[in-house]
């Protein structure tokens, strides 16, 4: 282990760099995430991009607020904030705009729909999940402007740095278009970026998802989410696991691949997320008899098993082959 790593003062208890750390070092305050459904669609839902959505996806399946009748966003806030407050003595407030793609609408629409959960004192932060393909100057110019009152993320959406395996799961764009995104996004400085990544996509080899791991972090993103591939109802790809053509992983194949993948990127990418998670009766496979907290002590304790942790075979971008 380098000195610099053994600084880190996630290491010896987590052994990668989790989120709750990162909030825990920047705020003196506890600070939670509240999730809110803002009534945006997607372009690869309505015909623009694409229509039917990736395959993987029903997003009633992972977000909270999907599904139901849409509450005014300031009241989503506001139940988001007594709820965290009474479950986990939450102090502050990161407003997350999950639920398809929260940059996909004209400028003053989005600048409304921001600035209706940022009303209270205590929402010190802003989070906004989008599509690499729906991010224009303009709007990146707009949530710019955030930063010099909040704690602002902009999370994107790439699955794979594969184009064979976007067509796959009909995402709509190629990893190019992630690429500018998050290229045109460092150029505002201020802006934190968040990468999501699916483990196990069909098609996809390890040596396939260890070349996504260094591929987002030479980029130099800030955080990154990561889910394991589950099958869940109503989904094109729900059809093709009945089939056969689609398999999942048990719950240790993820951990170790999981591991895999941490070793690879750069320490300093905050992971904000390491395993799905499904709402209500949605998920069809994997079932893994463990509590998501069980999967992140697993993960601590393989590396630990591997005297490994995050970044242990990272390749600074400085030193990778040009290509």
């Amino acid at each position: 282990m380098t000195t610099l790593t053994i600084q880190r003062t996630w290491l010896k208890k987590y052994r990668y760099y989790p989120f709750s750390y990162f909030l825990k070092e920047k705020f003196p305050f506890k600070v939670h995430k509240i999730s809110i459904h803002a009534g945006f669609t997607c372009p690869n839902r309505d015909g623009l991009v694409g229509t039917g959505g990736c395959t993987y996806c029903a997003n009633e399946s992972f977000s909270p607020n999907v599904g139901e009748t849409i509450m005014p966003i300031k009241e989503q806030v506001e139940k988001g904030m007594r709820f965290l407050k009474r479950r986990y003595g939450a102090e502050k407030f990161i407003a997350y705009f999950q639920a398809f793609t929260n940059t996909y609408a004209d400028i003053d629409t989005l600048k409304t729909r921001y600035e209706e959960a940022l009303f209270d004192k205590d929402i010190i932060g802003l989070s906004i999940g989008t599509r690499p393909d729906c991010i224009t100057d303009e709007v990146l110019n707009l949530i710019n402007s955030y930063t010099e009152k909040y704690h602002v993320w902009i999370e994107y959406g790439l699955q794979s740095m594969h184009d064979r395996t976007l067509r796959l799961i009909n995402r709509g764009h190629d990893y190019k278009a992630f690429k500018d995104a998050v290229l045109r996004t460092k150029d505002k400085e201020n802006i934190k970026i968040c990468a999501h990544v699916i483990l196990g996509l069909p098609g996809e080899d390890w040596d396939d998802m260890m070349k996504t791991a260094q591929a987002v972090s030479s980029l130099g993103i800030d955080g990154i989410k990561l889910h394991h591939l589950y099958i869940a109802k109503n989904t094109a790809m729900a059809n093709e696991y009945f089939k056969g053509n689609v398999k999942t992983m048990k719950v240790e194949e993820y951990v170790s691949l999981v591991c895999d993948f941490l070793e690879r990127i750069s320490p300093d990418i905050v992971i904000q997320r390491l395993v799905g998670d499904t709402h209500g009766n949605f998920l069809i496979s994997p079932i893994w008899d463990v509590s998501k907290g069980e999967v992140f002590s697993a993960i601590t304790e393989e590396l630990r098993r591997r005297n490994s942790y995050q970044g242990a075979r990272y390749i600074p971008r400085s030193t990778l082959p040009h290509t």
